[in-house]
């Protein structure tokens, strides 16, 4: 399909730079089949049944950006190239893959020197432009960005306003608990001890799964097909009795809704022909596009999207794109908050 039938005119003061406070007060666009209802995440336990399970993701953020430096190399003169690495994808224990800011001024082999002694060296440079990255010392990399790093907000939020101490606890999901995203799974951000506790009562469960979303996520779509865009690769993890529970809950009748577009990629990535979500550990580049068969989700909790995105892309194969088109428009014309820190979506598919 054309990019274009994809993009949609968004306002610039629609996208949200802080989150709800509390975090459950974000207002929520209902969409079931093509009508429309406005209401609030606080209404989720009764806009499900009971049987139903959410799936979150339970990846926690690492404070991936570094700011560096390339110290001058032999007969240059100055302070050398300041360096911006984005870690979106681990090679192993001491290299990972990064994104680089004036990654022209870099060359194999040369060394970065990040704030508080950490350093690393850059070993090869992809086909897509990113870099591998290999860090000195001894220490787990985890430990060298708490000291060096901070947290990687999206650039639609980064180019408005600085980073500061509050986003290490405002982009985090309640359910984190695995290292290993430069990117919040933002449909959790919603969820609160208080609102979990009101959807248990309601009878609604819930599961987890791993998904170490990328920075991979932010790209822009540059093809002008479809057909054209390669994704890029995540890890994931489905435990074996998760991916038994999941099946029994929709044999039982009651329906999968996953919480964010990460833990539908990685289900649908898990799921066989004959619709059974399977355990699954390893890397998924899947791209839903209007036209894909859903195999193992009913539903879709989500935040609205950027236009033109592979996420935009993949609403409109749940709901049908002249659907997703009229809920964002709706969505503008009714002031709702877009983005990392914006409002959610319920999206239930006409059966």
């Amino acid at each position: 399909m054309r990019v274009d039938a994809f993009d949609f005119d968004l306002p610039q003061e629609r996208i949200a730079l802080r989150p709800a406070r509390p975090r459950d007060a974000a207002r929520m666009l209902l969409v079931r089949g093509s009508k429309m209802e406005d209401r609030g995440v606080r209404d989720l336990p009764s806009l499900l049944n009971k049987g139903d399970v959410l799936v979150f993701n339970d990846t926690r953020v690492i404070p991936a950006q570094l700011e560096g430096v390339r110290p001058p190399r032999d007969g240059e003169h100055g302070e050398g190239a300041k360096i911006g690495a984005t870690l979106h994808k681990r090679i192993d224990l001491r290299r990972w893959q990064a994104f680089i800011r004036n990654g022209k001024r870099l060359r194999e082999g040369d060394m970065v020197e990040f704030p508080a002694g950490v350093t690393a060296i850059a070993e090869n440079r992809h086909d897509d432009g990113s870099w591998s990255l290999s860090f000195g010392g001894d220490e787990p990399v985890e430990v060298l960005l708490e000291r060096a790093g901070q947290m990687p907000l999206p650039p639609y939020i980064a180019g408005k306003r600085g980073t500061d101490e509050q986003d290490r606890s405002d982009y985090q999901t309640m359910f984190a608990e695995r290292d290993g995203a430069v990117a919040a799974p933002t449909a959790s951000l919603h969820f609160t001890p208080e609102l979990i506790a009101r959807l248990d009562e309601a009878g609604i469960g819930r599961e987890t799964l791993t998904l170490h979303v990328g920075a991979g996520t932010f790209l822009p779509v540059k093809a002008d097909d479809t057909d054209d865009h390669a994704m890029h690769a995540e890890w994931g993890r489905i435990e074996p009795d998760v991916a038994e529970r999941l099946n029994a809950v929709r044999a039982a009748g009651g329906r999968v809704i996953a919480v964010g577009t990460t833990v539908l990629r990685l289900l649908e990535s898990a799921a066989g022909e004959n619709d059974l979500i399977r355990p699954f550990a390893g890397d998924t580049s899947i791209f839903i596009t209007p036209g894909y068969r859903f195999r193992a989700v009913d539903g879709l909790m989500t935040n609205f999207h950027l236009p033109k995105s592979t996420l935009f892309m993949l609403v409109s194969a749940l709901m049908g794109l002249d659907t997703m088109q009229a809920v964002y428009a709706h969505a503008i014309e009714q002031e709702y908050r877009f983005y990392s820190y914006g409002d959610s979506s319920l999206l239930l598919p006409a059966a």
